[in-house]
């Protein structure tokens, strides 16, 4: 199922997994997610460009395992 979502008012966070120089800067539109139910990802390097769309649920358990330390992040 493919619907349309408006992202022009979006407001983006940065995750604060991204670094300080420009590099691996990963947002996300938190405020989204208590509307659509969905959390859409972007590389903050190109704001235009297209965003990936997690279920609420799905990001909840990506940010978890996170900070659970399940993954390792580059120069972590």
């Amino acid at each position: 199922m493919r619907t349309s979502l408006d992202l022009s008012r979006a407001e983006w966070g940065k995750s604060s997994y991204s670094n300080g120089n420009g590099g691996q800067c990963v947002e996300f539109a938190p405020g989204i997610a208590a509307t659509a139910g969905v959390v859409p990802v972007r590389d903050s390097k190109h704001p235009a460009g297209p965003a990936l769309v997690f279920s609420a649920e799905a990001w909840g358990s990506f940010t978890g395992a996170m900070r659970s330390g399940q993954f390792s992040a580059p120069g972590m």
